[in-house]
Protein backbone atom coordinates (compact mmCIF):
# COMPACT_ATOMS: atom_id res chain seq x y z
CA UNK A 1 0.00 0.00 0.00
CA UNK A 2 1.27 3.47 -0.85
CA UNK A 3 2.14 5.77 1.99
CA UNK A 4 0.60 9.20 1.98
CA UNK A 5 2.35 12.39 3.03
CA UNK A 6 -0.47 13.16 5.50
CA UNK A 7 -0.99 9.61 6.76
CA UNK A 8 -3.18 6.70 5.77
CA UNK A 9 -6.42 8.16 7.18
CA UNK A 10 -6.28 11.17 4.88
CA UNK A 11 -5.43 9.12 1.75
CA UNK A 12 -8.66 7.11 1.79
CA UNK A 13 -10.92 10.22 1.66
CA UNK A 14 -8.69 11.67 -1.07
CA UNK A 15 -9.13 8.47 -3.11
CA UNK A 16 -12.88 8.63 -2.53
CA UNK A 17 -12.99 12.27 -3.68
CA UNK A 18 -11.12 11.50 -6.91
CA UNK A 19 -13.46 8.61 -7.79
CA UNK A 20 -16.53 10.76 -7.02
CA UNK A 21 -15.14 13.56 -9.22
CA UNK A 22 -14.54 11.08 -12.06
CA UNK A 23 -18.13 9.83 -11.71
CA UNK A 24 -19.46 13.39 -11.85
CA UNK A 25 -17.45 14.11 -15.01
CA UNK A 26 -18.84 10.96 -16.64
CA UNK A 27 -22.39 11.97 -15.68
CA UNK A 28 -21.80 15.42 -17.16
CA UNK A 29 -20.55 13.88 -20.42
CA UNK A 30 -23.57 11.60 -20.55
CA UNK A 31 -25.87 14.54 -19.94
CA UNK A 32 -24.18 16.42 -22.78
CA UNK A 33 -25.26 13.73 -25.25
CA UNK A 34 -21.99 11.87 -25.62
CA UNK A 35 -21.94 8.09 -25.59
CA UNK A 36 -20.38 6.93 -22.32
CA UNK A 37 -19.41 3.29 -21.89
CA UNK A 38 -18.57 1.92 -18.48
CA UNK A 39 -16.48 -0.93 -17.25
CA UNK A 40 -15.82 -1.83 -13.68
CA UNK A 41 -12.46 -1.54 -12.02
CA UNK A 42 -11.06 -2.20 -8.58
CA UNK A 43 -9.59 0.68 -6.60
CA UNK A 44 -6.71 0.39 -4.14
CA UNK A 45 -9.27 0.38 -1.32
CA UNK A 46 -10.74 -2.81 -2.82
CA UNK A 47 -14.21 -1.49 -3.70
CA UNK A 48 -15.73 -2.05 -7.15
CA UNK A 49 -16.44 1.16 -9.05
CA UNK A 50 -17.60 2.03 -12.53
CA UNK A 51 -14.86 3.26 -14.85
CA UNK A 52 -16.12 5.74 -17.43
CA UNK A 53 -14.72 5.98 -20.92
CA UNK A 54 -15.95 8.00 -23.87
CA UNK A 55 -16.55 6.34 -27.22
CA UNK A 56 -15.75 8.65 -30.10
CA UNK A 57 -17.16 7.99 -33.54
CA UNK A 58 -14.72 7.36 -36.38
CA UNK A 59 -16.18 10.29 -38.34
CA UNK A 60 -15.09 12.70 -35.61
CA UNK A 61 -11.55 11.28 -35.70
CA UNK A 62 -11.00 11.93 -39.42
CA UNK A 63 -7.97 14.18 -39.78
CA UNK A 64 -6.43 13.16 -36.45
CA UNK A 65 -2.65 12.82 -36.75
CA UNK A 66 -0.47 10.76 -34.37
CA UNK A 67 3.28 10.22 -34.43
CA UNK A 68 5.15 7.33 -32.87
CA UNK A 69 7.02 4.10 -33.39
CA UNK A 70 5.79 1.38 -35.72
CA UNK A 71 6.74 -2.27 -35.86
CA UNK A 72 5.39 -5.15 -37.89
CA UNK A 73 4.01 -8.56 -37.08
CA UNK A 74 4.04 -11.42 -39.48
CA UNK A 75 4.30 -15.16 -39.87
CA UNK A 76 3.80 -16.34 -36.30
CA UNK A 77 0.33 -14.74 -36.24
CA UNK A 78 -0.76 -16.10 -39.64
CA UNK A 79 -4.13 -17.81 -39.39
CA UNK A 80 -4.95 -16.48 -35.91
CA UNK A 81 -8.11 -14.46 -35.31
CA UNK A 82 -7.91 -10.70 -34.88
CA UNK A 83 -10.12 -8.60 -32.60
CA UNK A 84 -12.55 -8.11 -35.48
CA UNK A 85 -12.88 -11.93 -35.91
CA UNK A 86 -10.95 -11.96 -39.18
CA UNK A 87 -8.17 -14.41 -39.88
CA UNK A 88 -4.84 -12.56 -39.90
CA UNK A 89 -2.90 -12.64 -43.16
CA UNK A 90 0.49 -10.85 -43.20
CA UNK A 91 0.08 -10.34 -46.96
CA UNK A 92 -2.85 -7.94 -46.46
CA UNK A 93 -2.65 -4.25 -45.65
CA UNK A 94 -3.85 -4.29 -42.04
CA UNK A 95 -2.65 -2.95 -38.71
CA UNK A 96 -3.04 -3.23 -34.93
CA UNK A 97 -3.39 -0.11 -32.81
CA UNK A 98 -4.40 0.55 -29.20
CA UNK A 99 -4.97 4.30 -29.59
CA UNK A 100 -7.57 4.30 -32.39
CA UNK A 101 -10.89 2.45 -32.71
CA UNK A 102 -11.10 -0.84 -34.58
CA UNK A 103 -12.27 -0.73 -38.21
CA UNK A 104 -10.64 2.67 -38.76
CA UNK A 105 -8.83 3.52 -42.01
CA UNK A 106 -5.44 5.20 -41.56
CA UNK A 107 -2.68 6.53 -43.77
CA UNK A 108 0.70 5.56 -42.31
CA UNK A 109 3.77 7.52 -43.47
CA UNK A 110 7.34 6.42 -42.73
CA UNK A 111 9.13 9.56 -41.50
CA UNK A 112 12.54 8.25 -42.64
CA UNK A 113 11.76 7.86 -46.35
CA UNK A 114 8.27 9.48 -46.66
CA UNK A 115 6.66 6.36 -48.13
CA UNK A 116 3.02 5.95 -47.18
CA UNK A 117 0.37 3.25 -47.29
CA UNK A 118 -3.34 3.06 -46.43
CA UNK A 119 -4.18 0.46 -43.79
CA UNK A 120 -7.24 -0.86 -41.99
CA UNK A 121 -7.05 -1.28 -38.20
CA UNK A 122 -8.49 -4.69 -37.39
CA UNK A 123 -6.54 -5.76 -34.30
CA UNK A 124 -5.20 -4.66 -30.94
CA UNK A 125 -1.68 -4.89 -29.57
CA UNK A 126 -0.65 -6.14 -26.14
CA UNK A 127 -1.80 -3.54 -23.57
CA UNK A 128 1.76 -2.97 -22.30
CA UNK A 129 3.13 -2.34 -25.80
CA UNK A 130 4.37 1.26 -25.99
CA UNK A 131 4.42 1.42 -29.79
CA UNK A 132 1.84 3.40 -31.71
CA UNK A 133 1.02 0.84 -34.39
CA UNK A 134 1.90 -2.68 -35.57
CA UNK A 135 1.54 -3.11 -39.31
CA UNK A 136 1.38 -6.29 -41.36
CA UNK A 137 4.54 -7.61 -43.02
CA UNK A 138 3.33 -6.44 -46.46
CA UNK A 139 2.78 -2.91 -45.14
CA UNK A 140 6.27 -2.94 -43.56
CA UNK A 141 7.76 -3.90 -46.95
CA UNK A 142 5.84 -1.13 -48.72
CA UNK A 143 6.88 1.39 -46.07
CA UNK A 144 10.50 0.26 -46.41
CA UNK A 145 11.30 -0.86 -42.85
CA UNK A 146 10.88 -4.64 -43.07
CA UNK A 147 14.63 -5.30 -42.61
CA UNK A 148 15.00 -2.67 -39.88
CA UNK A 149 12.00 -3.83 -37.81
CA UNK A 150 11.08 -0.45 -36.29
CA UNK A 151 10.61 3.05 -37.64
CA UNK A 152 9.07 6.41 -36.75
CA UNK A 153 5.73 6.99 -38.45
CA UNK A 154 2.93 9.48 -38.81
CA UNK A 155 -0.56 7.96 -38.61
CA UNK A 156 -3.47 9.98 -40.04
CA UNK A 157 -7.11 8.90 -39.76
CA UNK A 158 -8.80 9.06 -43.17
CA UNK A 159 -12.31 8.40 -44.46
CA UNK A 160 -12.94 4.92 -45.91
CA UNK A 161 -11.59 4.65 -49.47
Amino acid sequence: MRKCLFGVLLCVPALWLTTVAAGQKAAARKGAGQDVAGGDTTTSAGSRQKKASVRISRKKLIGTVLEGTASYYGERFRGKKTHTDEVFDPDKLTAACNKLPLKTWVKVTNLRNHRSVILWINDRMHPKNKRLIDVSARAARELGFYARGLTRVKVEVIPPP
